[in-house]
């Protein structure tokens, strides 16, 4: 499936989407950019309050590595 962004002026708005609206929720899934971009603002913004307040956990190279290793081990079946 593929994603497309349009920018679509107000005055065709309501038509565009009667039109769009015709289709199958398995042939078009129209995502609202808002939620999408609110969900990832609230995830960067607890990644930076997480960090600022030395709440953050991290990893050393060796330990990412392994991590992966390991996760591409398990998906490879």
């Amino acid at each position: 499936m593929k994603i497309i962004s349009l920018k679509i002026n107000d005055k065709v708005y309501k038509y565009f989407m009667w039109f769009l609206e015709r289709f199958s929720k398995d042939e078009i899934q129209i995502i609202n950019e808002a939620d999408e971009y609110i969900s990832v603002e609230e995830y960067l913004t607890n990644e930076l309050d997480q960090l600022e307040n030395g709440n953050a956990e991290f990893i050393s190279i060796d330990e990412l590595d392994n991590a992966l290793e390991e996760t591409i081990r398990r998906n490879e079946a």
